[in-house]
């Protein structure tokens, strides 16, 4: 009997060390920067219902953003909209992703592209309506958080993401689509 508790505490010991061992160079990687993947390995469905995968733009730049259409920045979708007829000949790719995690999305797809069409007249593409935080978290945005610490905190945040499908930077909604410094970063992008 002595001997079988001196072999179970020998095997758990060795487990400890192999949990332990693989815990630290799994946290390594993550921690030296390495990114898991990239943005064009995710996909949506559209607002029309389907299936919008990112790597139909792998090598193009993206500015994708969450969008409301009860939100006070709302008004945000006609500065996007310049953005996408200036640059969409340029190769960059505007994506907005309604949700409702602020509690400003009410409606149904077919009455967010409605109200866009209707107010702001966007021609860029638009997804159903997604979680951007929370436990259901799109992949999308769960990778933007887990691997650049970047996620949504209201509506209109906006993420840059450059050719090789990683995210260059991300903005608040404060800023605007026409300031200089969003604007100067998709010219970078875009080169």
């Amino acid at each position: 009997m002595f001997l079988n508790i001196k072999i179970l505490k020998n095997k758990l010991f060795l487990f400890t060390i192999v949990i332990l061992l693989f815990s630290f160079f799994n946290l390594n990687n993550k921690s030296s920067g390495e990114i898991s993947s990239s943005a064009y390995d995710f996909s949506f469905t559209d607002i029309d219902g389907k299936n919008f995968p990112l790597s139909q733009f792998k090598g193009k730049p993206l500015l994708v953003f969450n969008s409301a259409s009860k939100c006070g920045f709302t008004s945000q979708y006609s500065g996007i909209q310049k953005i996408h007829e200036n640059y969409k000949n340029k190769g960059l790719v505007v994506i907005g992703v309604p949700s409702d995690n602020f509690n400003q999305e009410p409606g149904s797809e077919e009455d967010i592209k409605k109200f866009c069409m209707v107010n702001f007249n966007i021609s860029f593409d638009l997804t159903k309506k997604n979680n951007v935080v929370g436990s259901e978290t799109h992949p999308f945005f769960k990778w933007l958080d887990d691997n650049y610490d970047a996620r949504p905190k209201w509506n209109f945040y906006k993420f840059v993401i450059n050719k090789d499908g990683k995210l260059e930077n991300h903005f608040s909604s404060q800023v605007l689509p026409s300031s200089k410094k969003l604007i100067s970063l998709l010219d970078e992008v875009i080169k």
